[in-house]
Parts: structure tokens; sequence; C-alpha cells
């Protein structure tokens, strides 16, 4: 049974930065009068096993070298942090186990496609980005750079996977599904300093198997941009709400939480402030966005 109360919060691509999304939680259950009882993140999270393994692999963003603590028994993450893969992640450590494992106390590694029940609720995942050259090929063990790379990639056989799923309050992806700014466009005007990111962003595969799988809601990362769409909700069709989380630089648009009774979100926000930008039987979309901000670069997530 799902609990009566739930306070999740999703978090965009952590490059690992671990005590920087730690503190931020720490304001919002300030904030919000309550503990945040479980932590989503959508990939790039770069829990590395080892400080020089993550120097060497993170250092063309300069990231820090925060989870060898974790893993150490130095710190230890105060909720529960569940995460899909990125397309920068320790792949060597995840590759065994395609099902999931916990990484350290409170950090658990969902798997590479699937669905597990947390704290009730129903949350179906896939891992990685899409790259057409290795969709149909067989996943190898990352030995090498190129390997660890292709690591990144989903396959036909996760897709197949979780296309299957039914009843899923919370998807967890990566790679925003295709379309999602065309879909805005037909909907809303965007509010004043807030541009509609670029077409090609996402791919096709991602956004069939959201629109198979209808479900509730869906949290993606990987461009490091916040945005916010409405799926589905023509000729009977179930509401699907998406929300791109920027990567982990500022929580106004790489923290998204939401409160739920039951398997419901009654409220959710953006950042760490505790304020409300949406209630349930409100719209979802480009007006449910925090306040426009400088731009950063628009990223890619490579």
């Amino acid at each position: 049974m799902a609990p009566e109360s739930l306070l999740v919060a999703g978090v965009g691509d952590i490059h690992g930065r671990f005590h920087r999304v730690e503190a931020w939680l720490d304001v919002l259950e300030e904030a919000r009068g309550r503990r945040v009882d479980m932590v989503l993140a959508v990939g790039d999270v770069e829990a590395f096993r080892h400080a020089d393994d993550h120097r060497r692999k993170a250092a063309k963003r300069g990231m820090p070298a925060e989870f060898a603590e974790y893993a150490d028994g130095v710190r230890t993450m105060k909720r529960p942090l569940y995460f899909i893969g990125g397309n920068n992640e320790d792949f060597e450590a995840l590759h065994d186990a395609p099902d999931g494992l916990q990484l350290a106390p409170n950090v658990h590694y969902l798997g590479r496609a699937g669905l597990k029940e947390l704290h009730g609720l129903r949350v179906g995942y896939l891992s990685g980005i899409h790259a057409p050259r290795f969709y149909e090929q067989p996943l190898k063990r990352p030995r090498s750079l190129d390997t660890a790379k292709q690591a990144g990639y989903f396959r036909a056989p996760e897709v197949e996977k979780v296309s299957q799923l039914r009843d899923v309050d919370l998807m967890l992806v990566h790679e925003w599904p295709r379309g999602l700014p065309q879909r805005a466009q037909e909907r809303e005007v965007p509010p004043p300093g807030r541009t509609l990111p670029t077409s090609w962003i996402g791919n096709h595969i991602t956004r069939q198997l959201v629109d198979k799988v209808h479900p509730k809601w869906v949290l993606c990362g990987h461009s490091h941009r916040a945005f916010a769409v409405t799926l589905g909700g023509q000729g009977g069709r179930p509401v699907t709400r998406v929300a791109c989380l920027n990567q982990a630089t500022r929580p106004e648009e790489s923290v998204f939480w939401m409160e739920l009774q039951g398997h419901e979100v009654v409220c959710a926000g953006w950042g760490i402030s505790g304020q409300v930008s949406w209630q349930a039987g409100s719209l979802w979309g480009l007006g449910s966005l925090p306040s426009p901000q400088e731009p950063e670069p628009l990223g890619t997530g490579v």
C-alpha cells in the first residue's frame, strides 16, 4: 500500500555533486516542514567508487569526486536515493547488475530497464540514451572507453521490457522523449523570457514508449534544461505530465518535488523554496516552470 502522504524529490543530472544535492534537500525539508521520503535521479549521477576514476572520466567538466566518501562510509546519504543510468556512469561497476544494486547505504541503482515498487509507488525506468547504430546490438562488457560509452545506450530488449508496463505512477528516463517543444507550442505561448528548446531534442523511441505506457508522470534529464509539458489527453487517452530537469548547478531548475496522497500527486514545485507551482486539477505546462533566469548553454549530457 502506498503511504497516505509522500514527499518525493526528483533531481537532474548530478554529475558527482552529491554534497550540494544533499544540502539542497536539507533546505527543501525545512521549507516543506517534513522529511523527503525518497530522491529519484534521472541519470548521469556519476557514482564512481574511486575518486581517481571520477576525475579521469569527468575532468572535461571539472566535476567533484564526492561519491567515494559515501562508498567508503565516510558520509551516509540522509535519504534513500534511487537512480537510473545516464550516458556518463561507472558502467564497469554497474554492468553485472542490470536489475539494480545498492552501491552504498541509501544509494540504489535501479537497473537498466524495468519496474520497481518504491514506497508503494510503481516506478518504471529506462537507463541510457538512444544510439541507432547500437540499438539492436548486444551489450558488451565495458572493458575499454569505447565499450563503456556504448553501455550508455539503451537496447531494443530493454525498451520492449518497459513497453509492457502498465499502471505506472512515475517513469524515469534519461533522454527526453522527442517532440516535447512542438507539443508545448501546440498548447501554449512561452512566458516572457522563456524560449522553447530546439525541436531535435530527445528521441522517438522514448516518445513511443511514453505514449504506449501512459505513465502519470515522467522525469528526465540529459539536455540540462528545465521544461514542462503534458502529453496525451485527446480521445480519452490518459494524461502524462513530463518534467525535464536541469543538471545540478542551481536548485531552481534541477530539483522538482512532488507531494502525493496514495498514488496521486496533489501538489508539486520547482527548487527548494517549498513554493507550490502546480496543484491537482490545474494545467501542467510552460506556466508551471520556475521564473526564467540567465539561460545556460543548451547541454546534451555528453
